[in-house]
């Protein structure tokens, strides 16, 4: 069966009335016929049937043993930090999304956890980091903001072999464009507000384990801790993901074009796409990946904050936003959104330039993203917007 299909027909009717469209189980709690005997459903932290549909198909989706649905990306991220200890370490990618480096560095660290970050993308590198301690090898592949692309095949084999877990944020990527778990790793979490849900009006997190034991901790994790997705929620990601792979060939096809694009401006001075053949992980990427996604960034020759303030508020149809994955095309500046948590020294040893500019390709005609752009190089403004004249 196509993935496709497969994809639409994974969404169970629903056994109760032959809803084809799975109900949203508004309820905090669930009559028993006796004490501990239920239908299943005790209490809606624990679980619920609509979060339990999407976990079902998130398992699915990415062919793991279990799926968890979380509150948020970084929920479903410290859900998994918290099967670590005080004195284990982890051996990260550089090129981190400044979230989860807040989450490491701010918050565990103080714990005792201690992260080494390198660049995933040369294996040398962590298998050089790697001690007696190190319990996770934490990858994203690609990478937030620059696209680095790490193996996660040959990753997978050196974590396996110094008995260490291998978690894999499939965010930029998605279960449509790759599939961490056969190629090695242990954990995939992902930002589902972003391509599962796809269309920039929820927040949500999910965890996929491939084994028993791992499914078995982070459950109990879940519940303890309380992160979960409300129904609503689940239901809305449930509905994102039936278009999801429509969606992301298009924006993948999207960014491929506007990558090449951006390659012949003279005010570019570099452009990261896995898509790009002159990408350094181009060909691992095209071994892992069966779509190469809807990011991209891109550095100016003039590289400064102030130049990339003026271009990512040049724009019309790329709108100035945080996140990324919808339908409607957005871009950032990394340095003072999504990384502004990195320190501006760790940001540019892990190639995150002062003007990087991140694009999020939607599922707009590709001519008119090109345009938009065009216009923004032309007519950058002169001076930025303050909040006091965006007032009046």
């Amino acid at each position: 069966m196509k993935t496709s299909t497969k994809l639409i027909h994974d969404i169970p009717v629903d056994p109760q009335t032959g809803s084809i469209s799975v109900p949203i189980y508004q309820t905090s709690t669930f009559v028993q016929e006796a004490p501990g005997v239920n239908k299943g459903f005790d209490y809606s932290r624990s679980n619920n049937p609509t979060r339990q549909a999407l976990e079902d198909l998130l398992a699915k989706l990415e062919g793991g043993h279990k799926g968890f649905a979380f509150a948020s990306g970084l929920a479903a991220i410290d859900a998994v930090i918290k099967l670590l200890e005080s004195g284990d370490e982890v051996v990260a990618v550089d090129d981190i999304y400044g979230g989860t480096f807040r989450l490491y560095s701010f918050l565990y660290e103080k714990f005792g956890v201690k992260v080494n970050f390198v660049d995933t993308s040369d294996i040398q590198e962590i298998n050089d980091a790697i001690t007696d301690r190190t319990k996770f090898i934490w990858l994203e592949t690609p990478t937030n903001p620059t696209l680095k692309i790490s193996d996660v095949k040959a990753i997978g084999k050196l974590a396996k072999a110094n008995d260490i877990l291998l978690v894999v944020d499939n965010t930029f990527a998605s279960p449509i464009g790759q599939q961490p778990l056969q190629l090695g790793a242990d954990i995939v979490v992902h930002s589902a507000t972003k391509y599962l849900a796809g269309h920039s009006d929820v927040i949500a997190g999910a965890v996929v384990t491939k084994e028993a034991a791992l499914s078995e901790r982070i459950k109990f994790i879940q519940n303890s801790s309380g992160g979960v997705l409300s129904p609503f929620d689940s239901w809305l990601t449930i509905r994102g993901i039936e278009t999801l792979e429509l969606r992301l060939k298009k924006q993948s096809e999207n960014a491929q074009k506007v990558a090449s694009w951006l390659q012949r401006r003279p005010e570019v001075d570099q452009v990261f796409y896995p898509g790009l053949p002159d990408h350094p992980g181009y060909h691992i990427a095209c071994e892992q990946q069966s779509l190469f996604g809807g990011v991209l960034s891109f550095s100016l020759q003039d590289d400064t904050i102030e130049s990339a303030t003026q271009f990512v508020c040049s724009t019309r149809l790329f709108q100035l936003a945080e996140s990324l994955g919808g339908v409607k095309s957005l871009l950032c500046h990394p340095a003072q959104m999504t990384h502004k948590s990195t320190p501006a020294e760790v940001r540019r040893k892990a190639g995150v330039a002062d003007s990087l500019v991140r694009l999020s390709c939607g599922i707009e005609d590709a001519d008119d993203l090109i345009a938009d752009l065009e216009r923004a190089f032309a007519n950058r403004i002169q001076q930025v917007p303050t909040l006091q004249t965006a007032l009046k």
